[in-house]
């Protein structure tokens, strides 16, 4: 029996924290134009009438803004993903896609892949982020 270790160039605690942070931030995206299609759809008004200040976000928090209300901080973590995704995007793509192709080979398929998927996700909704449709919903989110 050998008690060789085996030894890896890369950080599998990081790379899972890359792939977590790349995940939850296009998920804070997704989660934000749910809530804002479903509240347009509800309310059964346009994307204009949603930026006047009557459809605010805010008001979607079950029971209040109460500080020991579990939605708040569950719409704070939401509202904060939300907000690092369009900060760290870019940069978690390239840090993803630079490690999938340093390590190769050490690296395994299903974790590359997830790299990769997460840094194609992550430009693809950093860049619908700002096409016109979508400001409407970043302008009511950010309000």
């Amino acid at each position: 029996m050998t008690s060789v270790a085996q030894v890896t160039s890369y950080s599998r605690p990081a790379v899972r924290a890359l792939i977590v942070a790349q995940f939850a931030t296009i998920g804070g995206f997704f989660a934000v134009l749910l809530l804002y299609v479903g509240r347009m759809t509800s309310a059964g008004v346009g994307p204009t009438e949603m930026l006047t200040g009557a459809y605010d976000p805010k008001d979607m928090i079950p029971f209040g803004m109460a500080g020991l209300n579990p939605f708040l901080w569950l719409y704070a973590v939401v509202g904060m993903l939300y907000v690092v995704g369009a900060v760290l995007a870019l940069p978690l793509a390239i840090v993803a896609v630079a490690l999938a192709a340093r390590e190769r080979a050490a690296l395994p398929r299903a974790t590359r892949s997830l790299l990769l998927a997460g840094a194609i996700g992550g430009l693809l909704v950093l860049v619908t982020r700002f096409t016109p449709p979508l400001l409407d919903m970043h302008r009511w989110w950010m309000d």
